[in-house]
């Protein structure tokens, strides 16, 4: 029984650690050196948050068919999750991004 609970407990630990998405380069935003970004907060986006981005998105003048494939929704959606505001994500190189962007994408879809 002891390893049974060992075993739910690194399972725990690293569910958690898949949530963090480490950057190519250390970012520094207002002050702020990040090289790491926790994404746990996704568990607790609602569907009310997935409205409002694709809000933003649409009064932007992009139109998406699939805007969980979007990167600027993404952001969005990364944004409420993290609580960095969005130019904190539009500030981020073109591979920090897209790994923020396959990380909420991933999330969506329940890819482990």
């Amino acid at each position: 029984m002891t390893e049974v609970k060992e075993i739910k407990k690194n399972e725990t630990e690293s569910g958690s650690e898949d949530k963090i998405v480490k950057l190519t380069k250390e970012y520094n935003f207002e002050g702020e050196k990040i090289s790491k970004l926790d994404f746990s907060g996704l568990e607790n986006i609602t569907a009310d948050d997935m409205i409002r981005a694709n809000k933003v998105l649409t009064s932007s003048g992009t139109v998406s068919i699939m805007p969980e494939n979007d990167l600027h929704y993404t952001l969005i959606i990364a944004a409420s999750a993290t609580g960095y505001p969005i130019e904190f994500f539009k500030g981020l190189s073109p591979r920090d991004a897209i790994k923020v962007k396959n990380t909420v994408t991933s999330f969506f879809y329940g890819e482990e």
